[in-house]
């Protein structure tokens, strides 16, 4: 903390009225990597941390480079935390960053001198936080037990790691393939310098345990020679290899790992590609440049030092995933069992899709700066439901999982028609799409395994999930409110898209169906309700208390997910004035969970009622509350990217509140100067004259020199090129586009 405390303060010194071209330096990678305690939490609970490792790499690598604080791949355990004191290694991890999920298809590689120790946590080295320099290209950390300065940069599919062993004695090198299944293979063969093997990946969810039908392969060479190498196979439950170095001197020794989810041969061809030489500053240097113009692309002005940290981090943060799953070659696994290998002939192949989650923010953020890498996340989508029969859900580890609620590929593939984003067909996904929200599985097998919408024979009889379908074959059973709501909301998408490609029955169809949120809020509570078949309310009710109908949250908190028709929403909870008055008692009571992605978009509803100053000012107060430049950070989950990507967007000024409709609401910018630089050449400018902490109302707005009086944007707008620009001040203008021709559309353009 000390360390990075020092680090803030040396930021300060530069001038900020220069236009920085090193962007990585504002990034802090520990942030959300330690336990925020959040009031009526347990300290233990995984569900209140960020989940962040500090990792090394490129945007969307196929494997991150991380120093390792435990062991296991399983469910919610992250390879590091901030709070634990040891290093047990240095990973190559395809953990999804931010998430509650496993990591998969891991090695781990341990230095050591004077003692062979295999079992991970006789191995670990103590460390201090102040001898640890954690950025996006490059992590360093003295390991105090042994005395060994490590660092490690990377790539995407290959990295490479420095020891500099600092004494004299026994050196070693420890592989551990971190198969808690007991199933991992590897190799040694002395004469090339070279470890081979590859950790077969499982499946957690749906199909919990089985094999996900392919594994994460390895090679790993060395610069230097070994006398002594064995693999332990009694230790752990799995096979530890180990090597002892020819030198027992001090000085540099390197290590280049590189992975595919293909073969050990792919491994081999991917580390030759992207790391032929044994150059560590220049893997470094390639890998801050790739960081430096990704970062860039959101060039901010003005703030202070801490802001820019927050911003610059959270970018980091969301674009990690989805991940990169094809080799330099193009070759990946089936999906869906993985028995054959595929291969892409252009664009890249990607993986999991944490869709819960980055629907709302993640994906419409690359649909800005990097349409035609979103445009392949889409396409990936679709070949998975061609592959797989049906559109995934939540795809990760190259499998089906159903892991949560809803059916969102629909709405990030959906959104990503609406706004024309190239490089996939449009009709092949429209008709996985449609299949989705129109057929019910009759399979029971595949349906149990993950394939199609759960809970659908029981949505399309009575447009509602009754409380009596309990959900059984999902990992989130029951919560049929919040899956009624977010079907309704999913179907209005693929709406939108039957209607851009004149498919006019079904866009009658599922527009009816966007209506579906009613049978779930009371009319006469204005509050979301569990329903029952014959359509009678649950009772009692209590909005806010935490219910198995509700997904990871309380009545109250669902009760604002209906983002496409939010007057329509304002009209069941009974008209404009009883709305506003429920959103203020659910700020103002702290009612509000930044922490959970369902309430994201809440703040940005007063726009909607026409008091979009309201907005403002809770967007500001959300930024300063939930968001530290410390390791704890984050008040829950990043999820992929999510937390951190509701936060780029609030700085800059505008917010994705329904995916699937062309438009942004504006809130309220955290900087003076936020300039865009746009994958079509152009730029768009936000600027905000005036803003400071106290300065956070909009007075007046224009778009390209001409005032502006709606609270939203238009995404062509944006792509477009050119300049929104805001006078702030210290109070409301209430006037400011609040009128009804100020308000962003509901149900559709």
């Amino acid at each position: 903390m000390k360390a990075w405390n020092i680090l803030l303060s040396s930021l300060c010194l530069l001038s900020c009225n220069q236009q920085e071209k090193s962007f990585e330096k504002y990034v802090n990678p520990l942030i959300g990597t330690d336990i925020r305690i959040v009031q009526g939490k347990d300290k233990s609970s995984t569900e209140e941390r960020g989940q962040i490792m500090p990792a090394v790499g490129v945007p969307h690598g196929m494997t991150n480079w991380v120093a390792q604080s435990q062991a296991t791949e399983q469910k919610c355990h992250p390879p590091y935390y901030f709070f634990q004191d040891a290093i047990q290694g240095f990973r190559a991890s395809h953990w999804m960053n931010g998430s509650c999920t496993q990591d998969y298809g891991s090695v781990t590689i341990m230095p050591l001198s004077n003692k062979l120790e295999v079992d991970p946590l006789k191995r670990a080295s103590a460390y201090d936080h102040t001898e640890e320099i954690s950025t996006p290209s490059y992590y360093s950390v003295l390991l105090k037990d042994y005395a060994i300065q490590a660092e490690i940069t990377g790539l995407s599919r290959a990295g490479i790691i420095r020891l500099g062993f600092r004494q004299d004695g026994d050196h070693y090198i420890v592989i551990d393939p971190n198969s808690d299944e007991g199933e991992a293979i590897i190799r040694i063969d002395p004469e090339k310098k070279e470890i081979t093997g590859y950790n077969p990946v499982h499946r957690i969810y749906q199909g919990y345990g089985k094999s996900a039908g392919f594994s994460g392969h390895f090679v790993i060479q060395l610069n230097d020679e070994f006398s002594h190498f064995d693999i332990d196979s009694t230790s752990l439950n799995h096979p530890v290899a180990w090597l002892k170095l020819s030198s027992d001197k001090p000085g540099d020794k390197l290590i280049k790992i590189g992975t595919s989810f293909t073969s050990i041969e792919n491994a081999r061809k991917n580390l030759q590609a992207e790391i032929p030489s044994w150059n560590f500053e220049a893997v470094r240097n390639q890998s801050s440049s790739i960081w430096n113009e990704t970062l860039g692309q959101i060039a901010v002005k003005g703030g202070n030092e801490e802001d820019k940290v927050k911003f610059y981090s959270a970018l980091y943060n969301a674009h990690f995933l989805p991940r990169t799953f094809s080799d330099i070659d193009g070759s990946y696994p089936k999906f869906d069992g993985g028995e054959k290998t595929m291969k892409m002939e252009q664009g890249t192949y990607y993986c999991d899709f944490s869709q819960w989650d980055t629907y709302r923010a993640v994906h419409p953020l690359f649909t800005i700066l990097n349409p035609s890498r979103n445009g392949d996340m889409a396409h990936s989508l679709v070949l998975k439901g061609l592959q797989g029969g049906w559109l995934p859900i939540f795809p990760s580890w190259n499998s089906y999982t159903a892991a949560m609620i809803g059916d969102h590929c629909i709405a990030m593939i959906g959104d990503a028609i609406i706004k024309d984003i190239p490089g996939f067909d449009y009709e092949e996904a429209y008709a996985l799409m449609r299949k989705n929200a129109f057929e019910i599985n009759p399979d029971s097998t595949s349906y149990r395994d993950g394939k199609g919408r759960r809970a659908m024979k029981s949505y399309l009889k009575y447009n509602y999930i009754p409380l009596e379908d309990p959900v059984m074959d999902a990992f989130h059973r029951q919560e049929q409110v919040s899956r009624t709501l977010e079907y309704a909301y999913d179907d209005f998408v693929l709406a939108q898209v039957a209607k851009k490609l004149n498919k006019t029955d079904d866009y009658n169809i599922l527009i009816k169906r966007a209506g579906n949120y009613r049978n779930v809020i009371d009319p006469e509570t204005g509050y979301a309700r569990g329903r029952h078949e014959d359509g009678s309310w649950i009772e009692p009710f209590d909005p806010y208390a935490f219910t198995p109908s509700i997904c990871e949250g309380t009545p109250y908190h669902y009760t604002w997910y209906v983002p496409q028709d939010v007057a329509g929403l304002i009209e069941q909870i009974g008209g404009k004035e009883k709305f506003i008055s429920r959103l203020d008692t659910f700020f103002d009571g702290d009612y509000y969970w930044h922490g959970n992605e369902p309430g994201h978009h809440i703040a940005y509803l007063y726009a909607y009622a026409g008091e979009p100053w309201k907005t403002q000012k809770w967007v500001h107060n959300i930024i300063d509350r939930e968001y530290f430049t410390s390791p704890d950070g984050l008040s829950g989950n990043d999820d992929a990217g999510q937390m951190s990507a509701w936060l780029v967007f609030s700085m800059i000024g505008f917010y994705p509140v329904c995916p699937g409709m062309p438009y942004y609401v504006i809130g309220s910018p955290s900087f003076e100067e936020s300039v865009i630089t746009l994958e079509n050449g152009k730029k768009f400018h936000i600027d905000a004259k005036g803003v400071s902490k106290d300065n956070i109302y909009i007075q007046s707005a224009s778009l390209n020199g001409k005032p502006y009086d709606k609270n939203y944007i238009l995404h062509t707008d944006i792509m477009n090129g050119g300049k929104l620009s805001f006078v702030m001040g210290n109070t409301p203008n209430k006037k400011w586009a609040s009128s009804p021709t100020s308000l962003p559309p509901s149900l559709g353009m």
